[in-house]
């Protein structure tokens, strides 16, 4: 080799060498920073939190508490009311041609159609054996009713209100 190649070779290696140092510096830097510097949290993990050490309820006392409580009640109220079937109406024709017309109308599965002919036996047995064959549902010689018209979320009421109205739409 000659003298300038080792020459050039010893400076290459003086500069490579200290590349790798400053990148070793930078390196050990950044994680001295990552170490330093405060952790911005993720919101998703917050919220999971949030929701899991949040309380079971509230305490209302005095005056102050009144209003916070009568709101507690109004959500609590709407959201039952959310829960039952067709926003809790008794109007009885709404619910029977959203739910009962499919059955009552074209006589399916034995039903009655709100004819004197089709109501006129079942009508015999008293109002309050329709109420609980309605509620409770039944299974007969002539045909199938389930309960609550096959809705769970109708309330009692709601049946009841709804068998009134097919009685006092019997034609």
């Amino acid at each position: 080799m000659r003298n300038y190649d080792l020459d050039f070779l010893k400076k290459f290696s003086m500069v490579i060498g200290f590349l790798a140092l400053l990148t070793l510096g930078l390196i050990l830097f950044a994680r001295h920073l990552h170490g330093v510097l405060p952790q911005e949290p993720d919101p998703a993990v917050v919220k999971a939190t949030e929701a899991r050490i949040a309380p079971a309820g509230a305490v209302y006392a005095g005056a102050t508490g009144a209003a916070e409580q009568a709101a507690a009640q109004a959500a609590a109220a709407a959201a039952a009311a959310s829960q039952v079937a067709y926003g809790g109406t008794l109007d009885g024709a709404v619910i029977y041609n959203n739910l009962c017309t499919g059955c009552h109308t074209s006589g399916a599965g034995g039903a009655p159609t709100l004819t004197a002919a089709g109501m006129g036996a079942r009508a015999a047995k008293g109002v309050e054996t329709l109420y609980k064959n309605a509620i409770e549902g039944f299974q007969g010689s002539a045909g199938v009713m389930p309960a609550k018209g096959g809705n769970p979320a109708l309330t009692d009421e709601q049946v009841k209100a709804t068998v009134d109205w097919m009685l006092a739409n019997v034609k």
